[in-house]
């Protein structure tokens, strides 16, 4: 195994672009549709897994292991399909979270198959997908190193609590990055952002669910129960650095190049992209503010009507064994679901492999945990009032 450096240029977190996909349940409703949530006991379709021993798997480009030699190899796939049988269509097909949304939700709703067995989206549309009864409950007794080796703080999010239709495979951090050189000092808290010598030099993420949750633990808030005040409150205190030129701008994954031209002292920024930026700058921190920043997964789920239920469950146990989470963690660099993964890597007799078992941005240690919260998620109630709001504030 060795650490890689693809140059990834998107987002695993894609930013809410607007209402879209978020009002698709609500205009099929009203145009005779029938009502978009599915019961739990009509989730399920006869399960050809036994016989047709493949599975479609959706997944974001970029989010897997590669063969050195030939990058259209996959090993942690290629593993599992010579010790099950089982030969995966894999295909990088999400790019951004509403988009994807719409493109399965139109089967969904109308109780068809959406010819995937196995998706990964970020947990605020895995939410929306449970909330909507359009996930499957999983068989825990066939996934016994998911039930072992899964996290144990991500264990139980409010939308799917006991996860019994989501299973993380890669989770990060929102936090800051700074340029620590340019800066001059170090940045220990949410606070910091706003001192008057950044003026014009902070960038904010765009997405709403990308941004929220590190603003109010700014503000002290308990991200697990935030209220509706909570929301106006950070809205307010954003507005007014907007109207005071503060925030230089609203930024997806671009903040990247932002911080890496010195365009920007310090922005919002994920945990995994800030790794891939110390590899060719070893100026750029990343900092979980005092106050606390959010932890966050991407989760896999299997779709209603999935045609190979239990050939997915197996695959997503698959990746909860160590050492493969160990092999999946040392190239996507992104904080590693599975913690027994850290001893895998500790004991490689490559050095560079071995250094990924002591970085917390992978393997948080415990005085970084006790900062790190899973937000609650913005309901279905919420998010029309929330994102217009928001909206207007960033510009989209």
């Amino acid at each position: 195994m060795r650490r890689r450096s693809p140059g990834r240029t998107i987002t695993r977190r894609a930013a809410l672009r607007g209402l879209g996909a978020a009002a698709l349940p609500t205009a099929l409703a009203g145009c005779g549709v029938p009502a978009a949530y599915v019961p739990e006991d009509r989730r399920t379709a006869a399960d050809r897994s036994a016989r047709d021993r493949t599975l479609a798997f959706a997944n974001w480009p970029l989010y897997i292991d590669t063969d050195d030699e030939d990058e259209t190899r996959r090993p942690t796939l290629e593993s599992f399909t010579e010790s099950t049988g089982i030969s995966v269509r894999y295909t990088e097909e999400i790019n951004d979270n509403d988009e994807f949304f719409g493109k399965v939700g139109p089967a969904l709703m109308n109780h068809q198959d959406t010819g995937r067995d196995l998706l990964v989206v970020s947990d605020w549309m895995a939410a929306r997908f449970v909330r909507l009864g359009w996930a499957q409950r999983m068989d825990r007794t066939a996934q016994p190193h998911v039930a072992r080796h899964l996290d144990p703080q991500l264990r139980g999010p409010a939308f799917d609590d006991g996860r019994l239709h989501t299973v993380p495979w890669q989770c990060g951090i929102t936090g800051i990055a700074y340029n620590r050189k340019a800066l001059g000092r170090e940045l220990r808290s949410t606070a910091d952002l706003w001192r008057p010598e950044l003026a014009g030099r902070v960038t904010l993420l765009s997405g709403l669910d990308e941004s929220f949750a590190l603003l109010m633990q700014g503000d002290g808030v308990d991200v697990t129960r935030w209220t509706e005040a909570d929301f106006h409150r950070m809205c307010d205190r954003v507005e007014d650095l907007v109207r005071r030129k503060h925030i230089r701008r609203f930024t997806g994954n671009d903040y990247i190049k932002d911080l890496s031209t010195g365009d920007v002292l310090a922005c919002q920024a994920y945990s995994g992209d800030v790794i891939q930026l110390q590899a060719d700058n070893p100026d750029i921190e990343f900092v979980v503010p005092e106050e606390g920043a959010e932890l966050w997964a991407e989760s896999m789920l299997v779709p209603n009507l999935a045609r190979h239920k239990a050939n997915a469950e197996a695959l997503i146990d698959h990746y909860y064994r160590p050492e493969v989470a160990a092999e999946l963690a040392a190239w996507v660099n992104y904080v590693c679901p599975v913690p027994a993964a850290r001893d895998i890597l500790a004991d490689s007799d490559d050095e560079e492999t071995a250094a990924l078992a002591e970085d917390p941005l992978i393997f948080p240690d415990d005085a970084m945990r006790k900062r790190l919260a899973i937000a609650r998620d913005i309901s279905a109630a919420e998010r029309r009032t929330f994102a217009k709001r928001w909206n207007a504030l960033v510009g989209l």
